[in-house]
């Protein structure tokens, strides 16, 4: 009787608790759950009963995280109106300066700059409090989820558009991108591979841009598990970054374990960053560290999966082409595979996908990458290797 009364009283924010403490899984994991949690469940129904909680509840909460998202955008259009004003208005006299004393108090008293919560992470809410609820209905201590039929707004993700010349020219003038997924064609790609051809790290750009290895597995890559010899390497592990520390982690899915198949050029690059890498040995000697990475920082140490992402994007600045995410790199690589006739399914084998549809929908589905496919078909027919647009010869 005393455990069922225990149960009864037993709250959603105490069984949360309960619940990610006993959770066994990567700390990367552990953090995003842990946020949810601390920012969005326990403050708005942690007090509830656990066995009382219902939709309607749930529900709420979505609404309550809306209109708060309304609220931070009319607060974020205020402050930023009040700092342009502020711009305006000049330094000299002793009107002007009272003046702007007067706005930098007002400025002060307003709420920061805020990000709202966006429909991914309301989606991660909902899926982290589902899997909770099931986990206590695993333990027979309720026997109902309402988290499986609330309804909240699907994410919309964005498609994939190409950088057409005209697209390239109104981003010189305006400084925007056309959407927040972005793919180079052949020849861009070509010219960046180019322009970081003495890069220390361009066998790992170039990797990434033929074959589509996500950042953490680039950066985690073993010189064990690749195999220049077979032309082929297989992915059995990643860098993850948990806020900014790093850990090596195994792939988040059984298809991101999977091998590689490569090409003559890529193999070769990869022999010539080899040799690189044995001069930075002997040149760091003792104080060389042996992570056994293909990629590491020059005295053989971890690279940083942020950092990475920084460097990529200060060349990108540099080169002056448009920008482009590191992950958007993947997208040009399947274009690429699917224009040189590769199988679907191999391609989506090769970038890691769980399944072939995944594949079908980001790249088949784009109306503009399919068609930059198929005039690579028609451009690349019966040619070898070209340098710029980067080579169509997959074949390992």
């Amino acid at each position: 009787m005393a455990g069922q009364d225990l149960v009864g009283s037993l709250t959603v924010g105490e069984w949360l608790d309960r619940w990610l403490a006993g959770k066994r899984i990567r700390k990367s994991g552990i953090s995003r759950y842990e946020t949810d949690v601390r920012v969005h469940l326990k403050p708005r129904i942690g007090d509830r009963r656990l066995d009382r909680l219902r939709v309607s509840h749930l529900s709420e909460m979505f609404t309550a995280i809306s209109d708060a998202n309304a609220e931070i955008l009319e607060q974020n259009a205020q402050r930023r109106a009040a700092v342009e004003e502020l711009a305006t208005v000049p330094w000299k006299g002793a009107e002007n300066r009272a003046r702007r004393k007067a706005m930098k108090a007002a400025l002060d008293a307003m709420p920061p700059f805020r990000r709202i919560t966006g429909p991914s992470t309301r989606q991660h809410i909902k899926a982290t409090l589902r899997a909770a609820l099931n986990d206590a209905i695993g333990q027979q201590i309720i026997t109902f989820n309402p988290a499986a039929h609330v309804e909240i707004d699907p994410v919309r993700k964005p498609k994939a558009l190409v950088w057409t010349d005209e697209r390239v020219a109104r981003w010189r003038q305006t400084g925007e991108k056309p959407s927040p997924v972005m793919v180079w064609t052949p020849e861009q790609t070509g010219a960046f591979l180019d322009f970081v051809e003495t890069d220390r790290l361009y066998a790992m750009w170039h990797l990434i841009a033929f074959r589509g290895l996500r950042r953490g597995e680039a950066c985690g890559q073993p010189w064990s598990e690749t195999n220049l010899d077979r032309h082929s390497l297989t992915v059995t592990g990643q860098l993850v970054q948990d806020g900014w520390e790093v850990e090596s982690s195994e792939p988040k899915t059984d298809s991101g374990f999977r091998v590689v198949a490569l090409d003559d050029d890529t193999t070769g690059v990869h022999e010539r960053h080899r040799k690189q890498q044995q001069a930075e040995r002997e040149e760091w000697g003792p104080a060389w560290i042996d992570t056994g990475l293909v990629f590491t920082q020059e005295n053989g140490s971890w690279l940083h999966p942020g950092k990475v992402t920084d460097l990529f994007e200060r060349l990108i600045s540099a080169s002056g082409l448009p920008p482009i995410r590191l992950h958007d790199l993947r997208h040009g690589a399947a274009t690429l595979m699917l224009a040189a006739g590769i199988d679907v399914k191999i391609v989506s084998d090769t970038l890691g996908h769980s399944d072939t549809r995944i594949t079908r929908d980001i790249y088949q589905d784009s109306r503009e990458l399919h068609q930059m496919g198929e005039k690579l078909k028609v451009t690349t027919s019966g040619q070898g290797p070209t340098r710029t647009p980067p080579s169509c010869n997959f074949a390992a």
